[in-house]
């Protein structure tokens, strides 16, 4: 006899809005909320340290830009088959406002771009990566909640209380099931977790040198792992 799920919580009906001919995507809102947290958090941590305000969002622009595009990029080719199989739109590859980022490609993508604009502004990529490192953190934390607008990056089956409801006819989904593992949610509370984990270690043991980020990078490497595993 199936278990009985005792509660879960539903995927949002709606993931678009129009003003007018315009749609305003909650994927995007969530993207664009992280970035302006990132930064907002990023600025206030360069400057305790004798930064130069200002800085922290010139090379971020830098950053955001590659991050977008080495982001799609990664995903376009870890998952191919949404694109370039027979039956699919390869031109919906460049639709990047749908949802379907690849956090490794966002990484290291944005990472070259932070290079470039730190050495544009004339200071040294450690220290800026430092800083930068919790706000990264707190940005893909709250930019899984577009994943669950768009009813994506769910985990395997379960009757757990707290599972999420996924509509059956959404990608990846399992036939006979209806709630899942709520994957997103489980990245999202690491992030912040790992954020605070961050600021504290940096406060504690005063890292330095790209040591923040090198913490930052181990754990949500490790956390990341263990979520794979529920997918």
């Amino acid at each position: 006899m199936p278990a009985t799920v005792l509660a879960s919580f539903p995927s949002p009906e709606q993931s678009v809005w129009y003003l007018g001919p315009i749609p305003i995507r909650a994927y995007a809102l969530c993207i664009i909320a992280g970035i302006v947290v990132a930064i907002w958090l990023g600025e206030r941590r360069w400057v305790a340290r004798g930064g130069r305000r200002g800085t922290v969002s010139d090379v971020a622009v830098w950053a955001v830009i590659f991050g977008l595009v080495g982001g799609r990029v990664y995903h376009v080719i870890t998952d191919n088959e949404l694109y370039f199989r027979e039956g699919r739109d390869p031109w919906r590859a460049f639709a990047v406002w749908e949802g379907g980022l690849g956090i490794w490609g966002a990484i290291a993508l944005g990472g070259v771009g932070a290079w470039i604009g730190c050495r544009r502004r004339g200071i040294k990529l450690p220290p800026y990566a430092d800083a930068a490192a919790p706000g990264i953190a707190v940005a893909q934390g709250i930019g899984r909640l577009g994943n669950w607008f768009n009813q994506e990056l769910f985990g395997r089956p379960t009757d757990l209380p707290w599972a999420v409801e996924i509509d059956p006819d959404q990608p990846n989904t399992v036939a006979g099931a209806t709630t899942y593992h709520p994957t997103f949610l489980y990245e999202m509370l690491w992030c912040l977790a790992l954020a605070a984990v961050l600021v504290w270690a940096d406060r504690r043991f005063r890292l330095g040198h790209g040591r923040v980020f090198a913490l930052y990078v181990m754990g949500y490497t490790a956390g990341r792992v263990w979520i794979e595993m529920l997918r």
